[in-house]
């Protein structure tokens, strides 16, 4: 089971001086806990700042296996060296951004780079596979509580496209889908069955006993 830590400093508590160094401790319990790629979403972000965030959290996570992947901004990711970049449906494409970072670093001997994109449906799935993903993220999969902001319609809840989708995005394609939006330690098992590859979250990564809850979801996988 892949496991994917989305960042957001600002769900933790203090001033940002103090949310940066907890997030940045965050990370490295991440890493050490055996995440395998960690996403910095930090979109409110200068680019300079996030490159420094980026760079210490690079710094945090070199001795474990962990990859550092940054969200939207590629021509931040590859200045700092990570790991990767996160796409949404409003960047540049998966093809597009595999160009660049080919141009930028791909006559460097072992040099890898990931391309990863977020999709809500199974269509969105087979488009992202087509341009050259090497994984996405379907989602939401299950029901996500909205922050007040982001609202839709005076909602506060975004109806989850369930497992099923990722029954039929997994059909015609071979990338690993993840399942992100609502995943718990109590529902990751349905998603399994589905046929992920594993799961992204922010708030089950970023709160409680981070090595427990992968201790748990690795024992989750054992039963597949």
């Amino acid at each position: 089971m892949l496991l994917y830590y989305i960042t957001d400093r600002n769900q933790f508590p203090g001033g940002g001086v103090e949310r940066r160094a907890r997030l940045l401790d965050r990370i490295a319990q991440a890493a050490e806990a055996g995440v395998d790629w960690i996403q910095l979403r930090e979109k409110d972000l200068a680019a300079r700042e996030l490159a420094h965030l980026a760079e210490d959290a690079l710094r945090r996570i070199a001795p474990h296996r962990a990859k550092l992947l940054i969200n939207s901004r590629l021509d931040v990711a590859l200045a700092v060296g990570a790991g990767g970049v996160h796409l949404t449906s409003a960047d540049l494409s998966a093809g597009q951004a595999r160009m660049v970072a080919a141009m930028a670093g791909g006559s460097i001997e072992g040099w890898e780079f990931l391309v990863a994109v977020s999709c809500h449906s199974a269509s969105e799935v087979r488009l992202a596979a087509t341009q050259g993903a090497d994984f996405v993220v379907l989602a939401p999969i299950f029901e996500k509580i909205l922050a007040a902001p982001q609202q839709v319609h005076g909602q506060s809840r975004l109806p989850g496209i369930g497992c099923e989708a990722i029954r039929e995005a997994g059909r015609s394609v071979s990338v690993p889908i993840l399942a992100l939006g609502g995943v718990t330690l109590a529902n990751a098992a349905s998603c399994l069955a589905a046929g992920t590859a594993g799961v992204a979250a922010i708030r089950l990564f970023q709160e409680g006993d981070l090595a427990e809850t992968v201790r748990r979801l690795r024992a989750t996988q054992a039963g597949f």
